[in-house]
């Protein structure tokens, strides 16, 4: 067992196992710290690319580039891929050009387009300079389509046969090929004019008798994409379609490429990883490894607009300055109408951002789903108003106070699954992100309508 297995495999519980261990990062900082080439190699071979990526990406940039140098030849491509796009520019500037030559070589065409687009001209084209021509040209067409197209995402590496050849004949094909893909799930079979008629996946061939026409083998769900298409519709597709692998046309209809499950799921995954940064007003792009200015720049922003909305909130307070000196239990309960409205509201504001990403709200169940909403809001604001009345009779002695905080509960639970539901599904129409600008609406919303209720009916009833 080697040093790496030894320290990964000591006192660590079964669900941290895919985890980096503390004792592992030590002592690769500690081999660093020696520069012992010997046992920092030791340590590293066993690892995953993406393990290698994460440690990058856990210990500070002195130590990084400590250890990138001392690494030297050993750096592959994968680790590359797998790194956060935060500090990959900063990974690529420390490596040698001939490292960084060796490490991009031996990445398919499609890691290769999601390695440089995001990088600065100079590193793109020191990165393409590293490729075969042949390579090279692939990566450049791929990179001539529109940003998050399926053009981008597919990989230019395709095995393809004519549609009337035979068993035999594709796995002859395939044997006697130099540049077959490291992996692939189906060979596409195409017409003369090289369009996708249908996919084919490898079990099926292999277990087939030579003779079999292979375009009896054909898979029954078959989709073909255009290299213009949204990468989000793409993953959608396979996502709903339990798609493996799909081929990839230009408009003229001809085969240009594929896209595997393995992409398509990243692309999900991005997805929901935005709309979650986003509801939180963090910034799409934020990641632990952002420099404290940059996370700062992100951030202000949303806490402006917080800022304005409690602003407003303050506003409505304002307007009741007598009502609340002449009932000073008031100001205690306020806070409790409107953090149950904003949960409230949140709790529906997340499903429906969520709905809206996977397509599952639409046209047809939108009313539907409304209506849901606002009796879950109904229900839930009569089973808390009674609660919170019988807190008001007890704690401040007034059956009166009790019946405001309870009717001021059940309008503003109500009007959260409203706003919750409401808000996102019109931004989403104006075609403005809904993750990005729900949270802000519907917290807006939640405090003005809970404190206007709450102390306007308190103005009515108690004074």
């Amino acid at each position: 067992m080697s040093s790496a297995q030894e320290i990964a495999s000591t006192d660590v519980a079964p669900d941290e196992r895919f985890e980096l261990t503390r004792k592992l990062t030590a002592a690769v900082l500690y081999a660093v710290d020696r520069e012992d080439q010997a046992q920092l190699a030791d340590l590293m071979e066993p690892l995953h690319a993406a393990d290698i990526a994460d440690l990058l990406e856990q210990i500070n940039a002195y130590d990084r580039k400590r250890l990138i140098q001392l690494y030297g030849r050993e750096f592959e491509g994968e680790i590359l891929s797998e790194l956060d796009e935060n500090i990959r520019e900063e990974v690529i500037a420390i490596l040698n050009p001939v490292v960084l030559a060796e490490a991009v070589r031996d990445l398919e065409s499609d890691d290769v387009v999601d390695l440089i687009e995001d990088l600065e001209e100079p590193q793109q084209e020191a990165i393409l300079e590293a490729l075969e021509d042949s390579d090279r040209i692939a990566v450049e067409q791929s990179m001539s389509f529109p940003e998050n197209s399926a053009g981008r995402l597919m990989q230019r590496e395709v095995v393809m046969a004519p549609e009337h050849w035979n068993v035999g004949q594709v796995i002859d094909f395939m044997r006697e090929s130099d540049d077959l893909p490291e992996q692939f799930y189906h060979v596409v079979l195409v017409d003369p004019r090289l369009r996708p008629v249908g996919n084919v996946t490898l079990g099926r061939i292999m277990g087939s008798p030579r003779n079999v026409q292979i375009s009896d083998l054909m898979e029954e769900t078959f989709e073909a994409f255009s290299a213009d298409l949204d990468e989000e519709d793409v993953a959608y597709a396979f996502n709903q379609y339990h798609l493996i692998s799909a081929p990839v046309v230009d408009g003229n209809g001809r085969l240009v490429g594929v896209i595997t499950i393995d992409d398509a799921m990243a692309v999900l995954d991005e997805e929901h990883e935005e709309d979650i940064l986003r509801l939180a007003g963090v910034g799409e792009e934020s990641s632990l490894s952002d420099r404290v200015m940059d996370t700062t720049k992100k951030r202000f922003p949303w806490l402006a607009v917080n800022l304005v909305t409690a602003i407003l909130a303050s506003l409505v307070i304002a307007q009741f300055e007598d009502t609340i000196a002449g009932f000073v239990a008031l100001a205690v309960l306020m806070p409790i109408v409107a953090s149950m409205g904003g949960n409230a509201g949140t709790q529906s504001l997340t499903v429906a951002v969520r709905a809206l990403a996977t397509r599952d709200l639409t046209g047809s169940n939108v009313w539907r789903v409304i209506r849901r909403e606002t009796l879950v809001g109904l229900i839930n604001g009569a089973v808390f108003a009674i609660v919170m009345a019988l807190i008001g009779i007890v704690w401040f002695g007034s059956p009166l106070l009790g019946a405001v905080i309870a009717i001021s509960m059940v309008i503003n639970l109500v009007v959260a699954g409203l706003a919750g539901t409401i808000i996102p599904i019109v931004l989403d129409k104006l075609k403005i992100d809904p993750a990005l600008a729900s949270g802000a609406f519907v917290t807006t919303v939640t405090d003005v309508v809970g404190f206007f209720a709450f102390l306007g009916l308190a103005a009515m009833i108690l004074l």
